[in-house]
């Protein structure tokens, strides 16, 4: 699937399922959700990642959080941030870090796997700068540990919903194709410094 690369400055959300291109993380996600959907008493539905991509001036920056590790050196695919995962003393090995990525020029590796049109968000130059200049301050928090403010774990959808909402973008009718699920997005929404009235789409 190509990317959604047409105008001068954009910004484009893609929904990717959990798991897509990866054997083990697509079942173990997919446990996780029936233990999940069991204990509230729900019918199980399909998760989903969230990952950006950002136009200004005709270039384009993919903006997602991924494990700390890869084919390229740290600078080379943009990573401004990184944190643990599941606890602060386990994030001291590489095993288990995650990164935020801005990577002018990147790619979304799983974007083939992307549940249907990408959504433009934004055709503003304003607006997609200032996507470009919050990547830098999203909160470097656990990686699946529970935000209380919104009883939500920390995760890549929350740094997607987090830089959303801090740039002015009304994320009030995003939600997951397919009646899916995107755990970690009211994390991001609780934690982020905009208006209140955004909307919880995430569960």
């Amino acid at each position: 699937m190509p990317a959604a690369r047409t105008h001068d400055a954009s910004v484009v959300l893609w929904w990717i399922p959990v798991g897509a291109g990866g054997h083990v993380v697509r079942h173990t996600s997919r446990w996780w959700e029936l233990v999940d959907a069991r204990l509230a008493r729900r019918a199980p539905r399909p998760l989903f990642h969230a990952a950006l991509e950002v136009t200004v001036d005709g270039a384009v920056s993919v903006i997602e959080m991924a494990p700390a590790w890869g084919g390229h050196r740290p600078a080379e695919r943009g990573v401004v941030a990184t944190g643990p995962v599941g606890a602060r003393v386990l994030g001291r090995s590489p095993l288990f870090r995650y990164e935020v990525r801005c990577w002018r020029g990147g790619t979304i590796p799983d974007v083939g796997w992307a549940e249907g049109p990408a959504v433009v968000l934004s055709d503003r130059p304003a607006t997609a700068r200032a996507v470009l200049d919050h990547v830098r301050e999203v909160p470097v928090l656990t990686w699946g540990r529970t935000v209380r403010a919104a009883g939500d774990m920390w995760n890549s959808n929350s740094v997607v919903a987090w830089l959303l909402v801090t740039a002015g973008i009304d994320t009030t009718d995003l939600a997951p194709p397919a009646r899916g699920r995107a755990p970690g997005w009211d994390a991001g929404l609780a934690l982020a410094p905009g208006p209140a009235s955004t909307g919880s789409r995430g569960t």
